[in-house]
Order: C-alpha cells, then structure tokens, then sequence
C-alpha cells in the first residue's frame, strides 16, 4: 500500500548508524606514532604495494548498509589505521547484505550490516609521502 512505502524510509533514517572498525593488533611489540587518516593509501591486493611492508592489524568494519558507503566504510578503516601508525591498507571484498535482509531490516529497524575488512600496513619505504599528505595546509 502507499501508506507503508512512505514508512520504509522512516525506519532507514532511524535507523541510520555510521561505520565502526575495530583493529585486531598482530604485533603489539610495534609500537607506531599515529598519523593523519589521509596519510593512509588504499590497495586493493597485497602484490599493489610494490614495497616492503609490515602487517600492523586486521581491521573490521560494520555500518547499516543503508546508510554506509565503500567510501564511508574505507574512511573509518583509514582513521582506525591512522591512529595505530599504519600508513596503508589493503582492502578485502565488502560484503553487502542480500536484498531481503536490506527490506526486513529496514521494516524492523534491525538493520541489515554491510561488513569490510582489511589489513593495516606499514610501509617503511613510504614516510615521505605520509609527511606530504598529513602536512598541515596554511
């Protein structure tokens, strides 16, 4: 009916919660200063960084997946790499809830979750361009 497709979007706002990422710290004897999240460059495979690298954390991230994007997603796993040191990521398939989960959560309010992860870097080899990216702009 009219009157229930006027609801739906109701619910999605309510409902709408931003992207949270965890990190699972693999070396905890590496202790890096944080940097600046624009300072964190994506990859999308481990053979694109081209560099020597560490592996510093596995990171996770959730949001409701009709209120977060890819964008929103890889921007809380750059601040969450960011604040442990990392100045890369490599991004793993985010997985996207199935359609009827997406209409059930939004007529319930649970929320179907879009859920990424990705593996928190340090390149050694990159710190001139971390300086140049976290510069601080006059």
């Amino acid at each position: 009916s009219m009157r229930m497709r006027g609801l739906v979007p109701l619910l999605v706002l309510a409902t709408a919660g931003c992207v949270s990422t965890n990190a699972a710290v693999l070396n905890p004897s590496v202790k890096l200063a944080p940097i600046c999240p624009d300072g964190v460059q994506l990859f999308t495979s481990a053979d694109k960084v081209g560099k020597d690298y560490r592996e510093i954390a596995l990171l996770n991230s959730s949001g409701q997946s009709g209120s977060t994007s890819e964008k929103g997603m890889y921007d809380s796993q750059r601040k969450k790499a960011a604040e442990l040191g990392a100045n890369g990521i490599i991004v793993n398939n985010i997985n996207e809830p199935k359609a009827g989960t997406k209409i059930i959560g939004a007529l319930f309010g649970t929320g179907a979750e879009r859920k990424g992860s990705a593996l928190a870097i340090d390149i050694p080899g990159d710190s001139a361009r971390v300086r140049g990216a976290c510069a601080l702009k006059p």
